[in-house]
């Protein structure tokens, strides 16, 4: 019995153990199986969760539903670049509140009615103790809000010949705040060969400049366009009026800056000495009849036949030429300096026109394909334009005309473009023993425009006679030299800044260095003449400019340039 009792015993245990062998057994499969699930599950997504997005690896691959598409890329946007006015302190109040106060006073003493419809003005740009309310009285007109704001004002100060100029920033500041500029019309604009940047044209020019606080105050958010206006041709007028028609919308507006008659011995314009406020209202509203028939030719015509001192003619006449028939022009308020102060003896006339209608659908004007460069042609007709021009002035004393000279000037001669002109003579130096005399060409004058202010052929008639009779470091050229005398021109390229002088090219671009209100230009083919390196020619260029030669280093700025070179066979 004992025996059999052990034995069941046993068999009792091993099979309890056997069982739990199973269980513990079957456990771990369990548990190795959710594991396994568990880890299946956090390398797969759910088909119907978002895909988060994180950082690939460079050893981690995705299918490609994982893959998130790139996005988009916005434009960049041009870096801000602020034009600040110079007016304010001197044309007007620097403090924002006290000029702010001075304009809400105009626009509370304007008491106008509204007129629908304004599309454009003619208005003054004096001081604003002078003009400001007589402005205020035309802009009062109209509430509408637009969304550009064109301002066409004379050139007083930058002679610019056939040719506007618009300014390469993005703002421009007064003592009211910052107004966006239209970049993109400016951008058309530039398209055209007559429209130029002329920086010098802008940072002092006040006919454009003193219009804006007036803007800013009155219609607060719009784009500004302002264009500066040299003198121009009635064909350059009636391009520039068929442009700018072309490209403005029913949001458009547009505004002469003039004032009229500058009478009185300040102004070198006395056509009369009797009667004096008469005669001018009559000058003055002489002019305003022609202006009512909106006819171009007609002001232009009247202006030449009195002489009569309209200083934003020239605007006034690009903006009778953009306007349509069905435009209508009122005068909305005249006044004058004389009657201000009471006193006759130099009086400024200030008028406000506007104008109301509306800006058609006009054909596009498509820009003049530029040739890709001067032709040989072109390059010899220059050449001999600037011989003609020195020879003409050793021999008659004075500048001559082009037509004087019998040389062809072509469509690409005649576009705005800077260049300099310079002179080299032969010169012998005869050495000791039995060496032969070496001739050699040294610098015998070189003068030049930076930017462009004229038509080429215009700027080498200049520039030959600068660079014979009037630069400071050489005699002027007499009859006897000019045999001996090789003439070389540089047509320039608009000057663009860079951030850095490592972005200079040797051979390539010419240099303006600007620190400290001192400036001086090396032409591309300098450097290589002289076998400088780029800190060799910044050393000397510092120099020249009158500085220490490091100075290009810290706190200066550059334009560079690239030229066309060409020059006479010696």
């Amino acid at each position: 019995m004992d025996m059999k009792f052990k034995w069941a015993h046993c068999k009792k245990t091993f099979v309890v153990k056997a069982s739990r062998g199973k269980f513990l057994l079957g456990l771990v499969v369990v548990l190795l199986v959710i594991l396994g699930a568990l880890l299946w599950k956090a390398r797969t997504p759910k088909a119907s969760a978002p895909i988060k997005e994180k950082p690939i690896l460079q050893k981690e691959r995705k299918t490609p539903t994982q893959i998130a598409e790139p996005k988009k890329q916005e434009p960049k946007k041009p870096a801000e670049v602020v034009l600040r006015s110079s007016l304010a302190g001197k044309w007007y109040d620097a403090d924002a509140e006290a000029l702010g106060k001075q304009i809400d006073g105009f626009f509370q003493k304007a008491d106008i009615k509204p007129i629908n419809n304004v599309i454009a003005f003619i208005l003054p740009h004096a001081g604003y103790q002078w003009s400001g309310q007589t402005a205020a009285f035309g802009l009062k007109t109209t509430d509408k809000k637009y969304k550009r704001i064109v301002v066409i004002g004379p050139s007083h100060s930058a002679h610019m010949e056939e040719m506007l100029s618009v300014p390469r920033v993005t703002h421009y500041e007064t003592p009211l705040g910052q107004t966006p500029l239209d970049v993109e019309f400016i951008d058309k604009l530039l398209q055209f060969p007559m429209f130029q940047n002329l920086p010098q044209a802008h940072s002092y020019e006040h006919s454009v400049q003193i219009e804006l606080p007036l803007l800013q105050r009155h219609f607060q958010s719009f784009k500004f366009v302002p264009i500066v206006a040299g003198n121009c041709s009635l064909e350059t007028i009636s391009k520039t009026g068929s442009i700018l028609k072309s490209l403005v919308d029913k949001e458009t507006l547009i505004i002469a800056s003039s004032d009229f008659v500058h009478y009185g011995q300040v102004h070198r314009y006395v056509p009369f000495t009797e009667n004096i406020p008469e005669r001018i209202r009559e000058l003055d509203m002489g002019a305003y009849e022609v202006i009512g028939r909106l006819d171009s030719v007609g002001f232009l015509e009247y202006k030449r036949k009195t002489g009569a001192t309209i200083c934003g003619y020239i605007p006034i006449a690009i903006l009778l030429s953009a306007l349509s028939e069905g435009c209508k022009a009122e005068l909305i308020k005249y006044a004058t300096s004389g009657e201000l102060t009471g006193d006759f003896t130099n009086s400024v006339s200030y008028f406000s026109i506007v104008f109301s209608g509306e800006w058609g659908k006009y054909p596009e004007v498509k820009p003049q394909v530029r040739a890709a460069d001067l032709t040989d042609d072109d390059k010899e007709e220059l050449l001999g334009l600037a011989r003609k021009t020195i020879l003409y002035a050793v021999e008659k004393r004075r500048v001559p005309q082009a037509s004087e000279l019998g040389v062809t000037i072509s469509d690409t001669m005649k576009r705005p473009r800077a260049a300099f002109v310079t002179l080299k003579k032969d010169v012998v130096l005869r050495k000791d023993g039995n060496l032969q005399p070496e001739k050699i060409s040294q610098l015998r004058g070189c003068i030049g425009d930076i930017f462009p202010q004229r038509p080429l052929y215009k700027s080498v008639i200049i520039n030959a006679i600068n660079a014979a009779f009037r630069d400071s470091r050489f005699p002027p050229v007499t009859r006897a030299e000019c045999n001996d005398i090789t003439i070389e021109i540089s047509a320039l390229t608009a000057p663009k800044p860079i951030a850095s002088p490592d972005q200079i090219r040797i051979g390539i671009d010419g240099i303006v260095l600007r620190k400290n209100g001192r400036s001086a230009v090396y032409l591309p083919q300098v450097a290589p003449e002289q076998g400088w390196d780029l800190n060799q020619m910044l050393t000397n260029l510092s120099l020249k400019a009158r500085l220490p030669g490091d100075a290009w280093k810290e706190g200066a700025s550059f334009l560079v340039f690239q030229a066309v070179v060409f020059g006479e066979e010696r």
